[in-house]
């Protein structure tokens, strides 16, 4: 075998594997986010009144059924891309798409930790698996010759898939889950 990019075999771990990672960071978020929601928004809205009423409703508004089916909503959508990057070979810009958007996701939830000086759901799995897990992969992707070049465009890209694919997922979730008894 020789030294050539194209020699290097993307494997499971790579596009799989970021199912895996999202799954893993996620459950950090259901395990925290509800109640870090209940117990932070009313000081994070006295903290930054200038921000839109509707936001902190909106926060408010997500319950624990709500939130753990936008989770499974979200399941689905990051394993179909995790398999399409599997059958490509990493190739898929859908998948590689996600796994930048994954990372983008990470780094924002540092930023979020920063902005409230303290700990937010999602924060600790993001240093430890999401950042590194989306860099290896990438270097992964770049060794087998199929990643595609980033451009700052692409961050665009991943924030704003991200962003509707949380927006879809949350949509889903409170139709599915219904009116609070």
């Amino acid at each position: 075998m020789g030294n050539s990019a194209t020699d290097e075999k993307v494997t499971a771990a790579v596009t799989l594997g970021l199912f895996a990672a999202w799954a893993l960071h996620d459950t950090e978020e259901v395990l925290t986010a509800p109640r870090w929601i209940k117990q932070r928004v009313p000081q994070l809205r006295e903290r930054w009144p200038e921000l839109p009423e509707r936001l902190w409703r909106v926060m408010e508004g997500i319950d624990e059924r709500e939130f753990r089916a936008a989770v499974g909503v979200m399941a689905g959508i990051v394993a179909a891309g995790a398999i399409a990057g599997q059958v490509s070979g990493g190739r898929s810009a859908v998948y590689q798409a996600m796994l930048n958007a994954f990372g983008l996701h990470g780094l924002i939830h540092l930023g979020q930790a920063l902005a409230v000086r303290g700990y937010t759901p999602g924060v600790a799995t993001s240093p430890t698996l999401v950042v590194p897990f989306t860099l290896w992969a990438r270097g992964r992707l770049k060794r087998a010759g199929v990643l595609r070049p980033a451009r700052p465009r692409d961050a665009v890209v991943g924030i704003a898939w991200a962003a509707a694919a949380t927006a879809v997922a949350h949509g889903v979730s409170r139709h599915a889950v219904g009116p609070r008894s």
